[in-house]
């Protein structure tokens, strides 16, 4: 976690104490140190709006980023100027935005999920088979705790996913037996981990961590897919078992791709885009799906309907007609 640069550092213990995700952290530490960077390390004090719409602007005519990238390196900004340097930039800053089109999503047909699926190891089944039959992101998957599966209802609690909202998703009915094996197993974990003397428990948030001391050691608030070894905490040093890491669902999915001989460029944002494609093919209403991926503008859920389209737009190629 720590880096070469004691100002980094700063920023990075800074946000640990106010409990930022370490994926958020390590987000903004990467685009602050290419903004000093990008200055001839000038220390970000001595710069300010001017220097920051450089930034910006180069990011567009010399790297080409998309628009949610710019708007990423410019949120690192905006969070450093207000809460390390203490003097906010303008709320109009003047710079060249991204204009680079999105990319149309890739999606699989149930039948090249099905291939997928009989090749991903028994591992990682499970938490694939959530991201389809559920539109999971991969960091929404790994974080699942065992109390946020709710098996009377059939559904799902995602907490804090993308932009900190909250919402509750379908369960397929079929996964619901791996589930409870899933839940076993963690509980033998959790039985193992009580044994040490040194486990200090499933991470919690801080708030929750007070109002139930004893929460995380029960069973409802493990991760449902605990990492098969224990690890230390790098906020407090204490040894807790950890989530698994989005790299090995990645890799596996990878592999299962290689082997499965699809040609597709298939991630593991493939299966939620497949999710929501399949969902509209079987009759969904635009509105439900927007409301299961938690889109918070229906016209990005829209971009799905394209892949239902006939061709382009719907126009059959006179070409069919010959």
């Amino acid at each position: 976690m720590k880096t070469q640069s004691p100002f980094l550092n700063y920023i990075s213990d800074y946000m640990l104490v106010r409990q930022y995700s370490l994926r958020t952290i390590n987000t903004y530490l990467k685009w602050i140190a290419s903004y000093i960077h990008f200055h001839k390390k000038r220390h970000p004090a001595s710069m300010g709006n001017n220097e920051v719409v450089s930034y910006l602007d180069y990011l567009v005519l010399t790297k080409n980023v998309a628009p949610k990238t710019q708007a990423t390196a410019l949120n690192a900004l905006v969070f450093l100027y207000k809460h390390i340097i203490k003097n906010e930039l303008c709320l109009d800053l003047t710079f060249i935005r991204s204009k680079r089109q999105p990319k149309l999503p890739i999606v699989m047909t149930p039948e090249e999920v099905k291939v997928l699926m009989s090749h991903l190891s028994k591992r990682y089944y499970l938490i694939a088979g959530l991201m389809y039959g559920s539109g999971l992101r991969v960091m929404e998957a790994v974080q699942l705790r065992v109390q946020d599966i709710d098996f009377d209802y059939k559904s799902i609690r995602i907490w804090n996913g993308k932009g900190n909202k909250n919402r509750i998703v379908t369960l397929a009915t079929e996964l619901i037996p791996l589930l409870r094996n899933q839940i076993a197993q963690v509980d033998e974990y959790l039985q193992l981990d009580s044994h040490n003397e040194q486990y200090a428990g499933v991470w919690m948030p801080h708030a929750l961590a007070k109002k139930y001391p004893a929460a995380n050691t029960s069973l409802g608030w493990q991760y449902l897919f605990p990492s098969h070894q224990l690890s230390t905490d790098p906020e407090t040093g204490e040894i807790r078992r950890h989530h698994f890491h989005q790299t090995g669902v990645r890799k596996a999915i990878k592999k299962a791709v290689r082997m499965a001989k699809l040609t597709k460029l298939i991630t593991p944002h493939t299966l939620r885009h497949s999710f929501a494609t399949h969902l509209l093919q079987s009759g969904a209403d635009i509105r439900t799906v927007q409301s299961q991926l938690c889109h918070s503008d229906v016209k990005t859920t829209q971009i799905y309907t394209h892949v239902l389209q006939q061709g382009a737009n719907g126009v059959i190629s006179p070409f069919s007609r010959l």
